[in-house]
This record gives C-alpha cells, structure tokens and sequence, in this order.
C-alpha cells in the first residue's frame, strides 16, 4: 500500500454543508433495524478504520449494518482550517452523512471524543437513538479538572504542538493509549503517522467541544459504556459520572487496559456489543 494511502480506501461522501466524509460499509440494511455508526477518537493520525479494524467486520459478520467513518479533520475525510472544530458543526456532518444515505436510527459508538460526539448526535436526535456505546468518553467534566494530571493528554498536546517528523516520538505517545505496550503493533504506527503529519494544526486549535455531564439525566435510550482502569487519557473515575447521571447505563471496566479498549479487549468488546444490540429484540 502507497504511504500517502496507509488506510484502506472507501467510499466517499460530500456532505450538503461542503465537507467530505470518508467512510468503510459493512454488513446488511435491514429494513427497521438501526445502523452502527463508528465514531472515533482524537488522536493524531486517527481514522475510522484504525480505530475499528478489529470490531467493525465482527459485528457486520453478526448481520448488524455498519458505517465507519473519518469526520472533518481526520483520516481521508476534508480538513479545513477556517472553521471551528465544534459539537455543533459534528452533529450537523453526523446528520447530514445519515440523512444522505437515507438512514433513519442509528446506534452510535464513539471512543473518547468520539465518545462525546455520539452522545452531543442522541442529545439532538433521541428518536433516532435506540442505543449508545461509548468507550471513555469525553465530555463528562470541565476540562480543567482532569487534563492538567493526564500523562496522555500532555503527551499528545506536545506532540501536536512540535510535530516532529520522527516516528520514534509518534510511537511514543500512542504507546500511551494501552497498558500493555504489545497492543501496539507497528501496523498501528503505520497507518496513523502519515495522516497525523498532513493534518492541519487548526483540528486541536480550534476544538470547540466542551463538556455535558449535566445533560445526562436526558438521555433515555440504554448505554453500554467500556473504560480501561489504566486510562492514561480519560479517567476511570468519569466512569461514576456517567453511570449517577445518565438513567440507564452498564459499565464494564477492564484492570488489563488502557484508553483502547475495543483494541485491547477487542473479544470482549465485540462479544459485549453483540449481547447488547441482541436485548429486548431492539436491533
């Protein structure tokens, strides 16, 4: 595979707002049946499929119909510099992806920002979210409380800032996405560091995105929520949070993992996924 393609490519989809959504489909519609919508994190070099190469073909082999995409200013989707980078403008490209392709419930899952944006989409659209699954999500305090004590966070806020161009220093700071260093594989480095070193600076300047947590209690639909104990990004302890605040929730915690976990429990978190969409006859 050609470096300036370290994904495999899919399909494209130009939003009515003027932004372009890259996106891999897999898995059958089904007539009233929701679709799974793969939202991932913030990391530098992240995408859609690096995130979700492990659990998106597994759930779309169970018959389940899903969509992983790369929002605006990640993987191979657009990255403009003259626009914020705010929940509002996600929700909006979340909408408009699902309203072009004709897709009327969705079951979303977000990882860390994501994780926060698929929860900003069931705030807008509660009818139109059955389910919810997050994997430490953001969003659920006041930046301040949390980021200034987060190993991760530093590391990838310095790495953005100086963006140097040795993939020693890459590997380093996603190293700080597992507990155990050997769930980071050199194929992750790979498909990650290309897309991180073209991305413009403005995706982390100009982030908009705020927290939510007050918010939870309207949330209705049942939650699946997953959290490594060893976050070294989000802490474990916003678990609570969720789980006091929101009205229906389950969250699993693993002692083995670290901000990944649908890469590091990746049997768990697709064998988790699998019972959950299966309850109640909902999907």
């Amino acid at each position: 595979m050609a470096p300036e393609r370290p994904i495999p490519e899919g399909k494209y989809l130009k939003t009515p707002s003027g932004q372009t959504i890259h996106y891999h489909e897999a898995g059958p519609r089904r007539a009233g049946k929701p679709s799974l919508l793969f939202l991932h994190g913030s990391g530098p070099g992240a995408s859609g499929y690096s995130n979700f190469k492990h659990n998106y073909p597994v759930l779309a082999a169970a018959g389940h119909h899903c969509l992983v995409i790369d929002y605006p200013g990640y993987g191979y989707a657009s990255k403009p510099t003259d626009l914020d980078y705010s929940t509002p403008f996600y929700v909006q490209q979340f909408d408009e992806f699902l309203t072009a392709l004709d897709i009327e419930q969705v079951v979303p899952i977000g990882n860390s920002l994501g994780g926060l944006l698929a929860t900003a989409y069931t705030f807008a659209f509660p009818a139109k979210v059955p389910k919810l699954i997050l994997m430490a999500p953001g969003g659920l305090a006041e930046a301040s409380t949390y980021v200034p004590f987060q190993v991760g966070l530093h590391a990838m806020f310095s790495w953005v800032a100086r963006r140097p161009t040795d993939e020693t220093s890459f590997r380093a700071m996603l190293a700080l996405l597992v507990h155990d260093p050997s769930a980071l594989d050199e194929a992750a480095v790979r498909e990650r560091y290309p897309i991180a070193l073209e991305q413009p600076s403005e995706v982390w300047t100009r982030m908009r995105v705020g927290h939510h947590a007050e918010r939870l209690g309207e949330i209705h639909c049942p939650i699946l929520a997953f959290w490594g104990a060893k976050d070294k990004f989000v802490p474990v302890s916003h678990g609570a949070v969720l789980t006091q605040r929101a009205k229906n929730v389950r969250l699993i915690i693993s002692s083995r993992c670290g901000h990944w976990y649908m890469i590091e429990e990746r049997e768990d978190f697709n064998h988790q996924c699998l019972a959950f969409l299966s309850e109640n006859g909902a999907t």
